[in-house]
């Protein structure tokens, strides 16, 4: 029995070593790879230079930041996000029980100095009558007078005070400034809002602007009025606008100049869409232009949101560089940052790439 137990601890062994053997040189082979043969191309530049591109974005032509000016619970939330309202919609209240109680403190202070008021004044006409008998002197006349516009001084400073309680209150219940859209709602019923904190945002319906900003070499080529042309990055759509503002001043831009175009067709655009604007310039001007790098769509690395491009770095490896693209035309695609003009990429590779590949030419 020992016998038999030894030999087939033996032949056990001999089967785990071979095929451990056998899994080790599997594993190594499929882990060598040698180098990815790739085709390397120059960025080029576009031929037509009589545009250039910016990037912006869609917003609403009237927007606003709803909040209150008194600080509260929310008690009540009329409205949800999507919600068409009108102006002068009821759209939120904040609590109001301590404006009540100085409310009622008002109305009573009121009450007194009215009281007190007409008694100042039953005495000042007595004093009179008495004055012009000889039998109040010009002293009493002139306190019970003083006495009595006092009173009346009173009287009126409780009134301000009553609609000082009457302007809060309108405070606690915040309607719509104009009609159009709530797009977003920060602050839900039962929540505390502050003085000046956004509780919702407001955006007009119907026409659209898209809102970009101009480097300072390019500024000099828009003008108000202009007709530009507006791509939509989702849908590819190209609408015509016209250039309605333009900043003077970047200095709150970071050396960019903001400007506004107005939309000719917003139909089933949306505010916060991404689009690219397509401003002329004419013919003596286009040289002074920045040329634009274009690449073909088919180079392009998709992950997610996000596009890039495979170059060559150390020691011929592939490494991702992420750009920021713009415009397409036909199977080019326009590089508005990350790729400079002249700069090599992989344009091609017999197999699939990945950050940091051996790559062969």
């Amino acid at each position: 029995m020992k016998l038999k137990n030894i030999l087939y601890l033996i032949s056990a062994s001999s089967i785990l070593l071979s095929c451990g053997s056998k899994g080790n040189q599997n594993d190594a082979a499929k882990n060598f790879e040698g180098p990815v043969q790739v085709t390397v191309s120059k960025a080029g530049l576009s031929d037509n230079r009589a545009v250039f591109s910016i990037s912006g974005q869609l917003a609403a032509e009237h927007s606003a930041a709803i909040s209150t000016r008194m600080m509260g619970y929310i008690t009540k939330m009329n409205v949800k996000i999507g919600d068409n309202v009108r102006t002068g919609q009821l759209l939120f209240s904040v609590q109001s029980a301590d404006i009540q109680a100085k409310g009622g403190q008002v109305s009573a202070n009121i009450t007194a100095a009215d009281a007190a008021l007409a008694n100042a004044k039953k005495d000042y006409e007595r004093f009179k009558i008495l004055h012009q008998q000889s039998s109040a002197t010009d002293k009493e006349l002139e306190n019970i007078t003083l006495q009595y516009k006092a009173a009346e001084t009173q009287a009126q400073a409780a009134r301000q005070m009553r609609n000082e309680i009457n302007a809060n209150m309108a405070y606690a219940n915040v309607t719509a400034p104009f009609s159009g859209t709530i797009t977003q709602k920060m602050i839900d019923a039962g929540n505390l809002a502050n003085p000046g904190m956004p509780v919702l945002i407001l955006e007009s319906g119907g026409a659209l602007q898209a809102i970009a900003t101009v480097t300072e070499d390019r500024i000099k080529y828009t003008r108000q009025g202009m007709r530009v042309s507006i791509t939509v990055d989702a849908s590819g759509k190209t609408v015509d606008g016209i250039i309605s503002q333009i900043s003077k001043s970047s200095v709150a831009t970071g050396g960019q100049y903001l400007i506004k175009v107005n939309l000719q067709n917003s139909k089933e655009l949306l505010s916060g869409m991404y689009v690219h604007i397509l401003i002329p310039v004419s013919e003596d001007a286009k040289n002074s232009i920045a040329e634009t790098v274009w690449i073909p769509q088919e180079s392009l690395v998709q992950q997610g949101d996000l596009v890039g491009i495979y170059t060559v770095g150390a020691n011929n490896t592939a490494t991702l560089r992420w750009l920021r693209t713009g415009r397409s035309a036909g199977s080019q695609v326009e590089i508005l940052s990350g790729l400079a003009a002249g700069e090599e990429y992989i344009s091609s590779a017999s197999s699939r790439l990945w950050n940091g590949a051996k790559v062969k030419f």
